[in-house]
């Protein structure tokens, strides 16, 4: 409305629209913003995010990672890089992100604790507005794609995320359990909600290749990602192994090995945004 302060905090008007958008600091630069999310924990969020980083960051893009599961970040050990910190930049109020050896940039809540196993016991709305300093207080430099890996659950953060920034599309993580629908139906809704594209949908944990005769072994069940897919009118954009390489691979900080072609679609889902 005319004359507003956009302090919405100590305003008394009801309005039916308002501006929550933050903005990225003079020097920061960031293209496309992809959320990375899934209606429940444990259904590989974070794994997702950085082997679509890694993998898009291998075609020739610039690629960062904003953690924005501030109580249980896990991308810097990942990526092997937990031990380090971030810099302060020097004259400014504003932060550089740790960057991989192959350039990814990365920010997480524990590049800014003294100890990387202190806990961090902080209500909704402060980790909500730490999320958001993560977007404007550090310098992303020349950005193509950023991936945004949130906590699960459609609470404090995802709201954050979707109303500050400018997210151009999500992708949900899902996995080949009976809840699979009830995970993927509040992403959706969510999403639809806020009027977020949807790009697809990952099921993790798809499956398990035998190593001798090769055949798929649905530890889980069959899956029905294909009904529940189609039913909100969504692509299926990667079924993921259970591989020990992987699991492997990531315990000793080197996701940035990993080759998983069965991400190829929905890499070139995410890579097609910047045709548009």
């Amino acid at each position: 409305m005319a004359g507003c302060s956009h302090d919405c905090g100590s305003c008394s008007q009801s309005c039916s629209e308002r501006d929550f958008r933050a903005y990225l600091r003079k020097g920061s630069s960031v293209k496309k913003v992809i959320g990375i999310v899934s209606g429940k924990g444990g259904v590989g969020k974070s794994l997702v995010t950085s082997l679509l980083a890694s993998k898009v960051n291998k075609d020739g893009f610039r690629t960062a990672i904003l953690d924005a599961d501030i109580t249980g970040p896990s991308i810097p050990e990942s990526f092997g890089v937990e031990k380090l910190r971030a810099e302060t930049v020097e004259g400014e109020d504003a932060l550089k992100p740790v960057v991989t050896d192959s350039g990814i940039q990365l920010m997480s809540m524990n590049f800014l604790l003294q100890n990387e196993n202190d806990p961090v016991i902080w209500r909704g709305p402060v980790i909500g507005g730490a999320v958001k300093q993560f977007w404007t207080d550090v310098i992303w430099d020349n950005v193509d794609f950023m991936f945004v890996d949130m906590p699960p659950g459609t609470g404090d953060v995802p709201l954050t995320v979707f109303q500050s920034l400018p997210v151009d599309g999500i992708i949900v993580v899902s996995s080949p359990q009976q809840l699979v629908r009830v995970i993927v139906e509040k992403a959706v809704n969510m999403a639809n909600m806020m009027k977020i594209p949807i790009l697809g949908i990952v099921e993790n944990m798809s499956y398990v290749k035998c190593p001798d005769c090769g055949k798929e072994i649905t530890v889980f069940g069959k899956s029905n990602i294909d009904a529940i897919a189609k039913s909100f009118n969504l692509p299926v954009l990667a079924r993921l192994p259970m591989e020990e390489g992987t699991s492997r691979a990531v315990d000793a900080g080197d996701v940035e090995s990993i080759e998983m072609p069965e991400l190829n679609e929905a890499t070139k889902k995410v890579e097609s945004l910047l045709q548009k």
